[in-house]
């Protein structure tokens, strides 16, 4: 390996690692506030890229459907869940609202879509079709089930993950698709030529970051996820709503995903199934930070970003198991470190 293909392979890397960091933090963020292992973050991204691209081929994207039908479902069950509290039939404003939200944004997508829209109108028509479906996957999938056991969270996200990549087969289709990037512009930087589309992914994920800090760190909301994150009794006890935090939580993690989506839309054909691979890897590097540091998944996302772009030069074939291999010995590494007890 010659000097001028390792600084090749690290652009490469830190490309890779700045997107499963992103996926990383959400996987975090979720897990420390809900419980649930979210499985199906990786469908925000495959759901964002192709809608993305159907935007700019002048197509109606088909998540439309997935958008409006879920603001429904949220309505109907959020409804019958305030009955059976209530004892009386009480429809939820905010469930108003988002219906409302849904009709207004499949209509102006309705209109948009055949006319090819530039791209900084598909990006903030993507955000507006797929960001909402985060807290409507939470009301009608987890709210029911939140004060369920964690294996029983986990199987239900398993289920959504096999629902979403079965939907997202048959409303996008077998064939993948890829959007045009962001910026054509590149220059070189001694013997690498450096892509503005990849410049544009770090720097978005340092925009993230630094936002995420600013906003866990300074507004009452992060504060009452972290609260909600160290304690629920006691996040309920100062007023906090689990239900209120679990829905944030999912909107900022479908947020993460659709952003990521946007991003590398241009850097690989995309297909209906292609984000649960990403997601796995975003999974390995939130375990390397023990699905609970912020800073040790960023670094997990490093390490996995490096050795996937390093290891595809010198065994190609044998990437994806190198990269998915790594968590066993940081498993088995917890596992001799922690504490064991007895629990129900």
């Amino acid at each position: 390996m010659t000097f001028d293909i390792a600084l090749f392979l690290a652009q490469d890397g830190i490309v890779n690692a700045a997107i499963y960091a992103l996926i990383a933090l959400a996987l975090v963020l979720v897990f420390q506030v809900t419980r649930i292992l979210f499985v199906p973050q990786g469908e925000f991204i495959s759901y964002g890229a192709l809608t993305l691209a159907a935007l700019e081929a002048g197509q109606i994207p088909a998540t439309i459907w997935i958008l409006l039908g879920g603001a429904v479902a949220s309505a109907v069950m959020t409804t019958a869940r305030e009955r059976a509290r209530l004892g009386r039939l009480r429809i939820p404003a905010g469930q108003i609202a988002l219906v409302a939200y849904a009709l207004v944004v499949v209509a102006l997508v309705t209109w948009l879509a055949p006319l090819k829209p530039s791209m900084w109108i598909a990006i903030p028509l993507t955000l507006a079709l797929i960001v909402p479906l985060g807290p409507i996957l939470y009301t009608t999938v987890f709210e029911g089930i939140a004060r369920a056991s964690n294996l029983t969270l986990l199987i239900a996200a398993v289920a959504l993950h096999y629902a979403l990549v079965g939907i997202g087969l048959l409303l996008f289709g077998a064939e993948g698709a890829r959007a045009a990037p962001l910026s054509d512009a590149a220059f070189v930087l001694g013997p690498i030529l450096i892509t503005a589309q990849s410049v544009l992914v770090v720097l978005a994920t340092a925009a993230i970051m630094v936002l995420l800090y600013v906003f866990f760190s300074r507004s009452i909301e992060g504060k009452a996820l972290r609260a909600t994150a160290i304690s629920r009794e006691g996040a309920k006890l100062v007023g906090i709503r689990p239900v209120h935090a679990g829905r944030l939580s999912f909107l900022f993690a479908s947020a993460i995903g659709t952003v990521s989506g946007v991003l590398v839309a241009s850097l690989t054909t995309f297909y209906y199934d292609s984000g649960f691979i990403v997601g796995l890897k975003g999974f390995v590097a939130a375990i390397i930070g023990g699905l609970a540091s912020y800073p040790l998944a960023v670094a997990g996302a490093l390490i996995v970003g490096f050795l996937e772009s390093f290891s595809s030069f010198w065994l190609s074939s044998f990437k994806e198991v190198i990269v998915f291999a790594l968590i066993i010995p940081v498993l088995l590494w917890r596992s001799l470190r922690a504490p064991h007890t007895e629990r129900e």
